[in-house]
């Protein structure tokens, strides 16, 4: 893989010591099992294990299978989100979908009662609404601008993985369901088949661990990506899709990460983790075993390893938030 220019790896003993040491503490954890629902992801190697960690000043540290490839899954609902936010702008995208945690599966096919709006992005039926959005926006570029968006983030072209995505089209049953009923209350039009295209497409496409750090970085440097210099997403909507990720961006366990790990973050099924320390640092983890949320088991305990080794919690008392208050006390 061609390292995109400007990732610079200067050395960090205080950083290559820590990452070195949560790769070996969880390692070991051979907790939870592939996804088997797409049959696709049910042939990946169980024991494959990547961290990478890139920051805003574009360097890059990484350990075990960083590089290897793995399907984001709805890791995209993330970008997705920011992208629609820039088309549509937040009055009219939130309309058709909330942003309240749903505390259901990421894959019900449940919609909140008072709005008949799907609960969030991050949940298949949000990332479908999404979607919907985007089509209706963009028309037949829809897949080539998203996937434009994503490739500059990550600093390299990214492909879609032509055999998850023919195995999540021809098993996706429930997820057209939802989209029929997302017809049936008015956030989604037809023809509905481009949008469920749109949304199986990306969350077949490939990338590695350290793609993922890359796009964290992009986010948490305001948009910018660190390594290459490119403006990739508005500032505004980077703002409310850190926002969402952070209360709704591990499905139904995110109220206990946003108390114990306290970052923005998105998983996908295909086992990888997006993390991203605003101002900071952008986190890609990759570990195929699921634990019964749908979230990487050794993922999550990397995040958590981190938070406590490197004090990455939003809360944590050596935060010290806005710059502007600090200059006036």
């Amino acid at each position: 893989m061609d390292i995109p220019p400007g990732d610079r790896r200067t050395p960090h003993p205080a950083i290559e010591l820590g990452l070195a040491s949560v790769y070996e503490r969880c390692r070991p954890d051979s907790g939870g099992d592939v996804a088997t629902y797409i049959p696709e992801l049910a042939t990946v190697d169980p024991d494959q294990f990547g961290i990478a960690l890139a920051t805003i000043d574009g360097r890059l540290w990484t350990r075990g299978d960083a590089e290897a490839e793995f399907t984001v899954q709805s890791i995209s609902k993330a970008f997705s989100l920011c992208l629609a936010l820039e088309l549509l702008g937040r009055d009219e995208l939130y309309k058709h979908v909330g942003v309240e945690p749903s505390g259901d599966a990421f894959n019900a096919i449940v919609f909140d009662p008072r709005t008949q709006r799907p609960y969030n992005p991050m949940v298949n039926a949000g990332a479908i609404t999404v979607c919907a959005l985007i089509c209706r926006a963009m028309r037949g570029e829809a897949l080539e601008f998203v996937l434009d968006r994503l490739a500059k983030a990550a600093g390299r072209t990214l492909r879609v993985s032509d055999a998850v995505y023919r195995s999540e089209a021809e098993t996706g049953h429930r997820n057209r369901a939802i989209g029929h009923l997302l017809l049936n209350v008015g956030a989604a039009q037809q023809p509905i088949e481009p949008t469920l295209d749109l949304y199986f497409r990306l969350c077949s496409v490939l990338a590695t661990a350290s793609d993922v750090a890359r796009m964290g970085a992009t986010l948490a440097n305001i948009g910018e990506n660190p390594f290459t210099g490119e403006s990739v997403f508005d500032v505004v909507a980077v703002r409310d899709t850190l926002s969402v990720m952070f209360t709704c961006g591990m499905y139904d366990y995110s109220g206990s990460w946003a108390l114990d790990v306290g970052i923005p973050a998105k998983s996908g099924v295909g086992g990888g983790v997006l993390g991203v320390v605003n101002r900071q640092l952008g986190i890609g983890t990759f570990s195929p075993r699921l634990d019964a949320k749908g979230n990487s088991v050794r993922g999550v305990k990397v995040f958590r390893s981190l938070a406590d080794e490197f004090g990455l919690h939003a809360f944590e008392c050596t935060n010290y938030g806005s710059e502007l208050v600090r200059t006036l006390v």
